[in-house]
């Protein structure tokens, strides 16, 4: 994705939390000379070896699955919080502007044997449901419950790239200060980019 040197976040291991904590991405590859998009959880993973693959599922319906074949390269993207930015906040003349922070992971695609794909799931669902009251476990679920696996498809991807941009008025440090508070009375985007902006600081 484009994005100019005074945007980019190259710092891995914070790029690697925000993957983290905002699982929810969109799957993007070929699907008969067309651009196809999933949205779907993906669950990022970094084996024994220090090799990172993001782990995910989607139903048998979906025809995206079938155009994994391996070797092409596929797209992740993760979008975080953003929020617009009224000029009327800085002190100098300018356009407006948007705050945000989107990061793409490439990489090679494989299916999942149906093994791999429930202890794939198993991880999925123990992380989203430690925070509730009453969590539950796919190992309680009846045979005929878990048969549903069968109606999906499981894959894994090797990442060979990821790339992450974090627009927060860096061209406008002067302004920050104003910028922050006006971004804090707004919504919970904008807040959320008033928190990486003061991170920033």
């Amino acid at each position: 994705m484009y994005t100019p040197n005074h945007y980019k976040n190259e710092d891995i291991s914070q790029v690697k939390d925000f993957i983290k904590n905002n699982g929810f991405g969109i799957l993007v590859n070929q699907v008969d000379g067309k651009p196809w998009a999933t949205h779907i959880p993906l669950e990022l993973v970094t084996d024994t070896h220090g090799t990172d693959f993001l782990f995910s599922h989607i139903s048998k319906a979906n025809p995206q699955w079938k155009s994994f074949n391996g070797s092409d390269e596929v797209l992740c993207i993760f979008n975080g919080p953003h929020s617009y930015v009224s000029s009327s906040w800085y002190t100098d003349e300018e356009v407006p502007t948007w705050n945000y922070i989107a990061v793409h992971v490439y990489g090679n695609i494989r299916i999942l044997s149906e093994d791999e794909v429930l202890a794939s799931m198993h991880k999925l669902v123990d992380k989203y449901e430690k925070d509730s009251k009453h969590p539950i476990s796919l190992h309680d679920m009846s045979d005929k419950t878990m048969s549903q696996i069968r109606g999906v498809v499981g894959f894994k991807i090797r990442i060979t790239d990821i790339q992450a941009t974090y627009k927060l008025s860096q061209g406008r440090v002067k302004d920050h200060a104003k910028i922050i508070t006006e971004l804090k009375e707004r919504d919970a985007g904008a807040r959320a980019i008033a928190v990486e902006m003061e991170k920033k600081k």
